[in-house]
Parts: C-alpha cells; structure tokens; sequence
C-alpha cells in the first residue's frame, strides 16, 4: 500500500495504471492537462482518485502534486515523433522542462521512487538487434532526444539528490483506452479504427519495417513490478519494457484484417522522417532484476484490442 501519482492520468498508458491501482485498493492521485489525454478515459474512475488538472510546468501545482506521495508514475509526455520535428521547442518543453519540474517537486517531498516512462527511440538506427540497455543512445527524433535527456535526470536525481529513479523503455505499446483518432497515437490503433469502419488504412514505408508491439497489459505490469522491487535491483537503473518478439506492419495489418473482417485495399505512403527502421527489445535485464515476463504475446493482446475498440462502436471517435 501507498500512495501513487500518475502524471499524464488521462492518457492511454496513465490511465491504464490509475485503473490497475486503483483495482489493487492503492491511493491514487493523478495529474493532466488534457492536452493529449482526454477525460473520458478517467471518467469511470475520477470518483476514486484524487484527479488535478494541471501542468507539468506549473512547479506550485507540481510540489503540491507530490506532497505525501510515496511513488511516481511519470507518464506524461507530447508523445509523437512527427511534432517534436514540427515543433522541437513545445515538445522540449513539455517532455524535458516538465519532467525536470516534476524531479525537483519528487525530491523535495521525500518521494521514494519515481519511475519513468522512456521509449525504445532513444536507441536510434543502431543496426544491432535485439536492443540492450547498455547500447549508447543515438536518438534521431526531438522526441527521441528528449526521452534520453530525460533518462540521464532520473539517474542523475538519483546519484546527486539520492531520489531512488527507475527509467522504462517502452516498445510500441498498444490496446485498449488509446485513442486511434489522434495524431499521437500508434499504427495498431489506427489499424483497428479504419477496418472496423471500412476505412482504407494507411502504412508509411513498405510495411516490413519491425516492431516488439507490447500489450498495454504487459506495461502496466513492468511499473508495478519497478515500483515495488528493491533498491539494489531497480534504483537509478533502465529497463526495456516489450515481448522480445519482432513483428513486421504488414503481418500485423495481416492479423488485424482476419479479426476485423476488412475487404478493402491497404496504402502505403512514403516513409516518415524519425520513424525507425527495425525495433526488438532484449528484456533479460528485466527479468532478472524486476521479475517481469509478459503475460500477454501480441497475437492475444491484438485480439484484446480489436474487441474492444468493436464494443466501443467505430463512432466513439470522430
């Protein structure tokens, strides 16, 4: 038992955790500002948490936020590849300005860890596969760049101030509560979304570029177990947070087809600057030091999601 902020609380990941919290009987406070995050994914469970609308880079509302709290979930971001290139400066802001607010506002209320939500872009193009944690960064994306500035302030918070900091790189999650309409979100949602319309679906590059798609599941699961773990196995250390298994769009596109139903035809558009060519996580450091193994493949969590973006209607998002 504790008591557990989740920043960024109204997004897919945030959410996901608040409700996972919450059903364990936790204490649970959560901070967004709706920027991306939308407030009917908390709808269900605003009652049961202690919900603020506020600003990473407002730093009263941030040590207010972290007053008596005894772990962070730092979720919150502008998580998008294409704006941080569009926009470099309110990417920044928000993802590097904004986490080190927070930072300041965990060590000074005495937090006892903070984990943070990094990603697998930090690794770049490095053509090694599968990605291990010790590999140096080489981030092509502002975003990218941020993620791993990011990782060196938790560790050094951790090092400097003594606050106990866990970084998770997350590869390319995915399932129910992310918003297939918005710009932010991943291909698998937005493969759902237009083959449950019957809407012609949309794959930048040739489709055989790789990803270890993680269930949501499986993520909420790895900050649990980083919160919980011991100081000598999780402090001031980073984890790949996926399956261990490469899966290329065009075999995703191929599955979520057969569960859909979808006829038509599929479109391929140029490749993204930022995008990554090839992405596959090792995640025997996790195992061995927070106990994590997926519990949910990508088949099955592909599954999950398509039912539940059907329960939801394809109207729910416009």
């Amino acid at each position: 038992m504790g008591i557990y902020l989740v920043t960024g609380a109204a997004g897919f990941i945030g959410s996901s955790l608040c409700r996972a919290l919450i059903k364990r009987g936790d204490e649970v406070r959560g901070i967004d500002n709706f920027f991306s995050g939308k407030a009917e994914n908390i709808a269900a469970i605003r009652s049961q948490m202690d919900f603020r609308e506020a600003s990473l880079l407002d730093r009263q509302a941030m040590q207010a936020a972290c007053a008596g709290v005894d772990y962070v979930f730092h979720e919150a971001a502008i998580p998008s590849v294409p704006r941080s290139i569009a926009d470099p400066q309110t990417s920044h802001e928000a993802n590097v300005t904004g986490t080190l607010n927070l930072l300041v506002a965990a060590r000074d209320a005495g937090v006892k860890r903070v984990i943070y939500a990094s990603s697998s872009s930090v690794y770049g193009e490095t053509p090694t596969l599968p990605k291990r944690e010790e590999m140096p960064p080489d981030p092509i994306s502002p975003y990218a760049v941020q993620k791993a500035a990011n990782e060196l302030y938790m560790k050094s918070f951790h090092r400097t101030y003594g606050l106990e900091t866990t970084s998770l790189r997350y590869f390319n999650i995915f399932g129910p509560w992310q918003d297939p309409a918005s710009q932010y979100s991943g291909v698998i949602a937005k493969f759902c979304l237009r083959m449950l319309r019957g809407d012609t679906p949309e794959i930048y590059g040739d489709g055989n570029q790789s990803r270890d798609f993680t269930y949501i599941a499986n993520a909420v699961q790895a900050n649990l177990l980083a919160a919980a773990a011991s100081t000598e196995n999780a402090a001031g250390k980073t984890f790949n947070v996926a399956c261990g298994q490469r899966v290329t769009l065009n075999e995703v596109a191929v599955i979520i087809r057969k569960l859909t139903g979808y006829q038509g035809d599929i479109i391929h558009q140029p490749n993204r600057p930022g995008d990554i060519r090839d992405s596959l996580a090792d995640i025997s450091l996790a195992r061995k030091h927070l106990g994590y193994e997926p519990a949910t493949t990508y088949e099955q969590g592909l599954g999950h999601t398509v039912d539940w973006y059907r329960e939801q209607g394809s109207h729910a998002w416009r």
